[in-house]
């Protein structure tokens, strides 16, 4: 499936290594997973536990994501595995193909209530079960078109790096505190630099509040839909109480900023799932890629990356747009990008303007011509050309409405479904008042034509002639290294979950559970988890055992002592009697 992606894409998807999970790992996604079915069956919007058997995900074990992919395919989608936080940019574009991108690292047992980076438990109990939902699987594939047009930053791929650095870093035990302060710092201090809210920052306030924190039904009793509440055990529970305020769902979504590492104080609920798709809209008619114009340009440069002006004859001029000049009276009138440049048309790179070709840049006159004022010079006839002197090597001198003159010899006239798309010239040089806007050993001038720009939109026209983009970088996150201490630890999990995958019970099981429990106790003091696997075999296998009440006993004791994961425990408790 991965060679169906286009190119730059196809750097992100790794392999599900499922002989990489740990016992550890699997109990994590079993501990999870029963919570969150056990609380979800009454809190979370009714498709998602008819998501869950849709698509395959069950609590004994980590699912494989090819799996996942299989049953999705009934609804139009596919899973891929990647890893860690990927670039938002490469995020939507996959969703807007139809992919949903699935990290396939698991969340430690630090972290089982809330993990800082993106993870298997997240997007696979998260995200996949509710693309079940035809309604709300056509807002996410309606959502990544949307933002795949959006203006990233290039403050916004700083932070975002920052973001993935610092959860990283928190996700990986054998990481410092003073690792943690320096991210945090940095995160701090590229956040702080920021200078404007992007169209990329609405897109992702917009996704926060709905695809990951969502609710919908009515503000007194709404549901559960967002992928970060279903994935997460304490915020599920959290999130509607009547500490956390519920605003009814509009496009001012997009003024809330929000915090990765706190629970969130406010949430939004939308009253149904078409209400998605028409705040979406209300969006997309704030962005770019639909207002065009002079204030779109000026927002392109703003972002300083590589992004797409569309020119009312089809051209389009993909590059870091750093400059535009308007006539006497407003009009656009001269465009100049910096760094390589791509001409294309229809979203195919025109041959031999490639950004090798335009390497240094890119710039071009645009408006009407005085000889033929009101009519798009894209529209001449040939005739109306050759008057100009746009034959092979004829002399040719263009006037501008605007005041930009060009004069050169004509070398090429590329024209495409009755348009002329570009006019080369040697020997060229264009001014405008005292500027000179082009010199004659700068090589050839290659002018393109239109009076507007109905469409600025994020990126290139044509990415995978394009290449490279700072805003699709791929990184990994680091495979894990055990210590022989670690080794041991996993190899009581692996026990406990030999004993219950095998209807294991009786004298030989009690006594080696038994044996193994004050082993664990020794060892590892602190770890309630496997305590809880060990008191759930007992109490259903072994209810009338002393080990039972000492297993209970010692998790009431570690709930005690472990302020912050008290409920946490209570609730394995709870549930270990309903296997």
């Amino acid at each position: 499936m991965t060679e169906e992606l286009p190119k730059h894409l196809r750097k992100y998807v790794v392999k599900q290594e499922e002989r990489a999970y740990t016992p550890i790992d699997h109990a994590v996604w079993r501990f999870c997973l029963r919570q969150l079915r056990a609380y979800l069956a009454h809190n979370a919007h009714e498709s998602y536990l008819d998501g869950l058997e849709k698509t395959g995900i069950e609590i004994e074990r980590i699912p494989r994501i090819s799996d996942i992919s299989e049953k999705l395919s009934r609804f139009g989608w596919r899973a891929l595995p990647v890893s860690g936080f990927i670039p938002p940019a490469a995020f939507m574009e996959l969703q807007s193909l139809n992919v949903l991108p699935i990290a396939s690292d698991v969340r430690t047992a630090d972290h089982l209530t809330y993990t800082p980076a993106p993870d298997i438990v997240h997007e696979a109990a998260g995200h996949a079960p509710m693309l079940a939902h035809p309604e709300f699987a056509a807002y996410l594939r309606n959502y990544a078109q949307v933002a795949s047009k959006a203006l990233i930053s290039r403050e916004d791929i700083e932070v975002y790096e920052a973001i993935r650095d610092l959860s990283d870093l928190k996700e990986n035990p054998g990481s410092t505190t003073v690792d943690i302060a320096r991210a945090e710092k940095r995160l701090e201090e590229v956040t702080g630099k920021t200078s404007h809210v992007s169209e990329a920052t609405w897109l992702s306030r917009m996704n926060w509040w709905t695809a990951e924190y969502g609710l919908i039904g009515s503000l007194e009793h709404p549901k559960i839909f967002g992928a970060g509440l279903l994935s997460s055990v304490g915020e599920s529970k959290w999130c509607l109480s009547k500490k956390v305020k519920k605003i009814p769902l509009s496009v001012d979504c997009i003024n809330y900023t929000y915090d990765i590492t706190e629970p969130q104080p406010h949430l939004f609920v939308t009253p149904d799932f078409p209400t998605l798709n028409k705040v979406l809209e209300d969006l997309a008619e704030k962005m770019a890629f639909r207002r065009g114009g002079l204030e779109s340009i000026h927002k392109a440069i703003l972002a300083d990356t590589v992004n797409t002006v569309e020119l009312d004859s089809g051209i389009q001029i993909g590059g870091r747009c750093v400059e535009v000049v308007t006539d006497d009276d407003g009009e656009l009138a001269f465009l100049r990008f910096d760094g390589p440049s791509q001409l294309a048309f229809g979203h195919k790179e025109l041959p031999g303007h490639d950004k090798n070709h335009h390497a240094h840049g890119y710039s071009t006159p645009l408006g009407a011509l005085r000889k033929f004022p009101g009519k798009n010079p894209a529209l001449l006839t040939d005739e109306e050309w050759k008057s100009l002197g746009a034959v092979e090597g004829g002399a040719i001198t263009l006037e501008y409405v605007s005041g930009i003159k060009v004069t050169g010899r004509c070398q090429q006239h590329l024209c495409r479904n009755g348009k002329t798309l570009v006019l080369s010239l040697v020997d060229a040089k264009a001014q405008w008042k005292n500027r000179v806007l082009f010199e004659p050993e700068w090589g050839v001038y290659d002018i393109v034509f239109g009076l507007a720009t109905p469409s600025v939109y994020g990126g290139p026209p044509d990415h995978e002639a394009y290449g490279e983009l700072d805003s699709f970088v791929a990184a990994r996150v680091p495979a894990p290294k055990y210590s022989e201490r670690e080794l041991r630890q996993h190899q009581h999990y692996a026990a406990v979950r030999a004993w219950r995958e095998n209807k294991t019970s009786g004298k030989a099981m009690e006594e080696e559970l038994t044996a193994l429990f004050h082993a664990h106790r020794r060892e590892f003091p602190q770890d309630w988890l496997l305590i809880l696997e060990m008191y759930e075999l007992s109490l259903n296998r072994l209810p009338y055992s002393p080990l039972t009440t000492e297993l209970q006993t010692t998790l009431n004791a570690l709930a005690k002592s472990q302020k912050a994961g008290a409920d946490v425990i209570q609730d394995g408790i709870h549930l270990a009697g309903t296997i």
